[in-house]
């Protein structure tokens, strides 16, 4: 949960950015917040696939 908290955070700094005029630092914000978004979005699916195909109840 902590990249989520990560990704708000970095989500919540590009908009001030871009609202208070700061271009560059929005811009930035934005790309670390999409490529933390990216690297959840992989572990999920990786753990999702490992939850079907390793894990057998019983």
């Amino acid at each position: 949960m902590a990249i989520s908290k990560w990704v708000l955070l970095f989500l919540v700094v590009s908009i001030a950015a871009g609202l208070s005029g700061v271009a560059n630092r929005s811009s930035v914000s934005a790309d670390v917040a999409g490529a933390l978004f990216d690297a959840l979005l992989i572990i999920f699916v990786v753990l999702l696939v490992l939850g079907f195909t390793v894990y057998r109840p019983g």
